[in-house]
């Protein structure tokens, strides 16, 4: 900042000044690196009032050009007043909050004159999603956690006057802010999750050599699949599927291997499935892992078995990779999912249907080969990190700058 000259500060000084709410940068979504980095230049100045914890976030953000300020939260009407008082030292011309935990920032926001108040909901931490919540009922849930959602549906439909407009992360997050909560259809905009497609992006040559001695050949075929293995991520059912398929007699069936990166409470179960079956040396189940990327480029089909889905971050990944798709027909999956054109979808706690889905795409590689390309040319147009900063200013600009309202994407 010290080395840019006069005029470029003045220029920057009189761009609009949007404030964004969160509780925690490395939780914030979108990344607010992402949106700071993607956004088209010379729109909007980025600040951010941090009321969490301190992250080293804050330091990479600050690199940027970006004020970073800390209003720790608190009990009691201290915080309130702090907020306050920095929201009008600060002077934004727009405050983004995000998810209920600083929904309350809305009504602060209003009595320190911001004008302009955008509020949105993100899935956060591979949650589920508000809105696919109240379509899922409370059955089986905890009456202490059925009370506290009780508790922010009330919250978010009393603060919905002082929403300007919404953000919805999904289709049926849209449709939950309209019908629960009562937001006029006007004032959401549907933003779907971005990728970054250069970290992402499709095998330039053979298969990337990953997994155990012999577990990858250059005639291979990876099933692959990334997600947490518990009951919702529905990795048995997968497992299940790669078994009926390697049990039959088809010739290419014998190219066939399967990679599921994620830990989670059915990983042992899943392993100890396929060593059972005598398949141990065909499936690899690294657990967790921070290369999925590299893994990526070692599969040929992705696989996502969940029984429910949020923002569908892992497909639209498996997307930028060039990747075609066998995904449950649940939550984001629907939405993000062509089929017939970049993937399969099908019903969730099916073995058989998946098992033919799969064979589809081992036994007509060409077929894949036309899916992965169209899915990728998806992601680069629609669902890139470019494509999602320019979707949250074009919100900005309808509100700052009295454009027409931005279309749903």
């Amino acid at each position: 900042m010290g080395n840019r000259p006069p005029d470029a500060i003045a220029h920057s000084a009189a761009l609009p000044l949007v404030a964004h709410l969160v509780e925690r940068l490395d939780t914030a979504a979108p990344s607010l690196l992402e949106l700071v980095d993607h956004s088209p230049a010379g729109r909007y100045r980025h600040a951010v009032v941090c009321l969490g914890r301190h992250s080293a976030l804050h330091a990479e953000l600050r690199e940027r050009g970006v004020e970073v300020v800390d209003v720790a939260r608190r009990a009691g009407p201290g915080f309130y007043l702090a907020l306050y008082r920095t929201l009008r030292a600060m002077a934004p011309d727009l405050v983004h909050t995000r998810n209920a935990g600083n929904l309350d920032g809305q009504l602060v926001a209003a009595l320190a004159g911001v004008r302009w108040r955008v509020h949105g909901e993100y899935p956060r931490d591979g949650r589920r999603q508000p809105g696919a919540e109240a379509h899922a009922g409370l059955f089986g849930a905890a009456r202490r956690k059925a009370a506290r959602r009780l508790r922010m549906q009330l919250l978010r439909r009393a603060c919905c006057p002082l929403v300007n407009h919404y953000i919805a992360a999904g289709a049926e997050q849209e449709r939950w802010l309209i019908e629960a909560i009562g937001a006029a259809p006007s004032r959401v905009t549907r933003i779907l999750a971005g990728v970054d497609s250069l970290h992402y992006h499709p095998r330039l040559g053979p298969h990337t050599a990953v997994g155990p001695a012999g577990f990858m050949r250059d005639e291979v075929f990876v099933i692959g699949s990334v997600g947490r293995m518990d009951e919702a991520g529905g990795h048995t059912t997968l497992v299940d599927a790669f078994l009926r398929l390697i049990a039959s007699p088809h010739p290419a069936h014998r190219r066939l291997r399967l990679l599921i990166a994620g830990d989670g409470p059915l990983r042992a179960a899943c392993q100890a499935t396929l060593e059972r079956a005598g398949a141990g040396a065909r499936a690899w189940l690294p657990g967790e892992r921070a290369d999925t990327a590299q893994l990526m480029r070692s599969m040929d089909l992705m696989v996502l078995p969940a029984r429910s889905a949020g923002p569908g971050t892992a497909l639209l990944e498996a997307m930028a990779s060039g990747l075609p798709v066998v995904a449950t027909a649940v939550g984001g999956h629907r939405e993000l999912v062509q089929p017939g054109l970049t993937g399969i979808l099908v019903p969730p706690l099916s073995p058989e249907i998946m098992a033919a889905a799969i064979a589809d795409y081992c036994r007509i590689p060409e077929m894949g080969l036309r899916h992965g390309a169209r899915a990728r040319g998806q992601v680069i147009n629609h669902h890139s990190l470019a494509a999602m900063a320019r979707s949250h200013c074009a919100v900005y600009d309808a509100l700052v700058q009295g454009a027409a309202g931005p279309g749903q994407r």
